[in-house]
Formats: structure tokens, sequence, C-alpha cells
């Protein structure tokens, strides 16, 4: 793997953890230290991160990491639920026992994590869950894209998790696409999936994943 592409893979990681969030700028000395390198690498992986949308550059010259207004930020979680979707059917189809029995060990491993509301560790929980569903749908594509709309949203939907509460409803979502799974059942898998991704059930609770959002994190 180039270096550029370990130093992108690196600044993704760190946006989907939360360790960047939007609007943070990106150092590229402290890169450049990081991986040893010149900060040719380094550019270029910024180069590819903002045709990607995902970092944007300041009149500065410098990159930060970029930020949605709410309508990009529903669309674009919109069109993950989807993807989300294509990802559970294809694995209900080509799933194998193995993995179903790795899902329902990770599965089985993060209910303290649900249980005491661990913010932090839940989101390792959560993303180790749908990794394997990802896996199991055999189509390395489909992750490719999933992870780059997570990257871009994990700050946002962090934000909501914690604000509602969804940490405990989202380990029972997880317990029924996990059923599902194993039963085959895709028409299931798929329901239990729309349900696990959407920001809202009602307008209600749409509404007040809206206000959960902290201003600072919104595009102007």
């Amino acid at each position: 793997m180039k270096i550029s592409d370990q130093i992108r893979l690196r600044i993704e990681s760190a946006i989907a953890s939360g360790e960047l969030e939007p609007g943070d700028a990106i150092d590229e000395v402290a890169l450049a230290s990081q991986h040893k390198v010149s900060r040719t690498p380094v550019r270029e992986a910024l180069l590819q991160l903002q045709a990607q949308g995902i970092l944007s550059s300041t009149p500065r010259g410098g990159c930060i990491v970029a930020k949605m207004n709410l309508q990009q930020l529903l669309s674009l979680w919109e069109l993950l639920a989807e993807l989300e979707g294509v990802a559970v059917r294809l694995a209900c189809e080509r799933m194998t026992p193995e993995e179903i029995k790795a899902l329902v060990k990770q599965h089985r491993s993060s209910q303290k994590l649900a249980k005491n509301e661990d913010m932090e560790g839940w989101q390792e929980a959560n993303l180790a869950f749908h990794e394997i569903i990802y896996e199991g749908a055999r189509n390395p594509f489909l992750r490719q894209e999933v992870m780059r709309i997570r990257s871009r949203t994990g700050a946002y939907r962090r934000h909501a998790f914690g604000a509602l509460g969804r940490i405990k409803s989202s380990y029972e979502q997880h317990e029924k696409i996990l059923n599902a799974l194993d039963k085959r059942d895709v028409a299931a898998a798929l329901a239990c999936m729309s349900d696990h991704m959407r920001p809202g059930r009602d307008s209600k609770t749409l509404n007040d994943f809206i206000i959960s959002l902290p201003r600072e994190l919104l595009a102007g």
C-alpha cells in the first residue's frame, strides 16, 4: 500500500473515531512526522480526501474536516441506510455459519457496553458488528462506499446517539438483525436494518435528533 493511502486511511479513521471532528484543522507537518515522510505524500492524501468531500480547503491553503449542512447530512444518512440495507440483504444470502457465530459473539460482548451507556466503547462495538455484516456481504466496493459515508457522518451520529440515549435501543436492534440473519429472513433483516439506521422513527424523534446536533459542526 502506498504511503499516501496509509495516511489517507489514518485520517479517515481519525474522523470516524471522533478524534477529528468537522471543522478541525489537518496538521500536515504532524502527519509527515508521524509517518516519517516528506509532505508530498501527505498532500497527495489530502487531495484525495478533498476530492471525496471528506476534507475541504481553507482560504489560507490548509485543510479542515468538511462540515455539512443539515440537508446534506440527512441526504447522506439516507444513502447510508440504503447501502446498509443492501449489505444486510447480501449477508443474509452469503454469510457462512462461522460468520453468524462471530456476529453472535460480537453482539454478546457488547451487552455490558450498552447497559453502561459506554459511548466510546459502543462506537467501536457497533462498527465491529457492522463490519462482520460487510464481510459476509462479499462486496468490497459496497464496504468501501459505506465506510466513506460512515466516516463523513460519524461525528454527527455520535452526538445524536449520546443526546438521544440510543445505545440501548441500538443494542436491541442489533439483536433483531442478528436473529433475522440467523434465520436467513431477508425481509426481516431489511426491515430491522432500516429501523436501526433511521435518525428518527417519527417527526418528534427526528426533530429531537436535529436539535441535538451541535451548531458548530454544521455548515452555515
